[in-house]
């Protein structure tokens, strides 16, 4: 480029023109021509003086000062001031212009990048595809990292770690970060953990929600622990041979008739070893073990409760049972919640209705007229279709807890 900035500036870099070559920047910015005529409404007295000496002319009468931008291009070539004209000369005046649209493209493709692994690894998990529509569609990533560069090394990451969800058998969260990412603590807290935290609710059907409780039944859904020993099931009379100390605490503590509280690692490293074929019943809410613990103590047939959303460690015994041929019958509230409840514990082990169909949600409504309406969004009921249709036609919950007498019933019929 060729400028003559003194000349230049007396032209066009006075605080008069300013207006002008900001207009002109602006549009060389957005990728506009400068085939086009400029206008400032009311401009004053030295701003159209500024122009004449630029033009050589004097504008036009008025209160709005119209500058032809090929004619000023022009007269900056022939002047000498700026032989390469307009656009050069307001990059002479005020710096590089960086096309925004350009600019723009640039950034697309580096968050395109920046998303590769991902994109990659999402692919392969169609469970995922929904999910990763919401991440670009929320804008999760860009508040996580700002910038392309910051998020790449997060995304990669997180490619890593999704194609080994869920994890079977459980392992520790620090132990799987350090031999996924090697980084122990690298899913503790921070943007990689919000990032799969939210992937593993996609692939789990966790429920998301504030507090260490939830956060830690999301990661466990996963197979991924915080800790083996705040992971537990809760079960009355269930037999557990006498090959592990597990299986001979539950032994004693059946012929006492008490429940017994196993964790994750008793589950892990000292498991029982049920018996061949057998029944086991599963119930949601532990008012049920309760009621039956106190009424029927040694007598009640094996039970097991899963206290809300199943643990892992609930997850992990009833896998035992079902691999050693047991029958699983459950019952949960009648709501969605508890619905939801069943879904994923039938997504992990097989299970049979325990009074939890279309025909015992009718009969219990009967019995219980004053119950009150379901809240939440409705969902699917895989074991008998027709439960969910009558649930929305009702819209009313029935808890557990009201049809305790049916079900204390059942477990009495079944006592020796």
């Amino acid at each position: 480029m060729t400028a003559d900035l003194p000349r230049l500036r007396r032209l066009l870099g006075t605080p008069e023109t300013a207006w002008l070559v900001d207009r002109v920047r602006r549009r060389l910015e957005a990728g506009q021509p400068l085939d086009t005529t400029l206008t400032r409404s009311g401009a004053d007295d030295a701003e159209r003086a500024a122009v004449a000496r630029l033009l050589g002319r004097a504008p036009r009468p008025g209160r709005s000062l119209s500058v032809p931008l090929p004619a000023v291009d022009g007269i900056l070539r022939a002047s000498g001031a700026c032989s390469d004209g307009l656009a050069a000369a307001v990059v002479a005046l005020t710096g590089p212009v960086t096309s925004r649209r350009g600019a723009a493209e640039e950034l697309s493709r580096a968050w395109d990048h920046a998303f590769a692994a991902l994109a990659d690894a999402v692919a392969a998990r169609p469970e995922l595809a929904d999910w990763y529509r919401e991440l670009h569609a929320t804008g999760l990533v860009r508040r996580l990292a700002r910038t392309p560069e910051e998020a790449a090394p997060l995304l990669t990451a997180l490619a890593r770690i999704l194609p080994r969800l869920p994890l079977s058998p459980p392992q520790s969260l620090s132990t799987f970060a350090a031999r996924t990412i090697g980084d122990a603590h690298a899913l503790d807290h921070g943007p990689l953990a919000t990032l799969t935290l939210d992937a593993v609710r996609a692939l789990t059907g966790a429920l998301a929600g504030p507090g260490a409780g939830r956060r830690r039944d999301t990661w466990a859904a996963a197979g991924l622990l915080l800790d083996e020993l705040s992971s537990q099931a809760l079960v009355l009379n269930l037999p557990g041979g006498d090959h592990t100390a597990t299986g001979r605490a539950l032994t004693a503590l059946a012929a006492a008739g008490q429940p017994a509280v196993l964790t994750l690692r008793q589950l892990l490293g000292d498991a029982p070893q049920p018996p061949r074929g057998g029944v086991a019943y599963v119930c949601e809410n532990p008012a049920v073990m309760l009621a039956a613990a106190n009424l029927l103590g040694a007598r009640c047939p094996p039970l097991v409760c899963l206290q809300g959303q199943p643990s892992t460690a609930a997850l992990h015994l009833l896998r035992l049972y079902a691999d050693a041929d047991w029958t699983l019958r459950y019952h949960g509230d009648f709501d969605w919640g508890g619905v939801r409840i069943a879904t994923r514990l039938l997504a992990h082990v097989p299970w049979t209705p325990w009074r939890y169909t279309a025909d015992d949600y009718r009969a219990a409504l009967t019995a219980h007229p004053h119950t009150g309406p379901l809240a939440g969004s409705a969902a699917e009921t895989p074991w008998d279709p027709a439960l969910a249709a009558e649930l929305s036609r009702a819209g009313r919950r029935i808890e557990e807890e009201l049809v305790l007498a049916a079900l204390l019933g059942d477990l009495a019929d079944l006592a020796p």
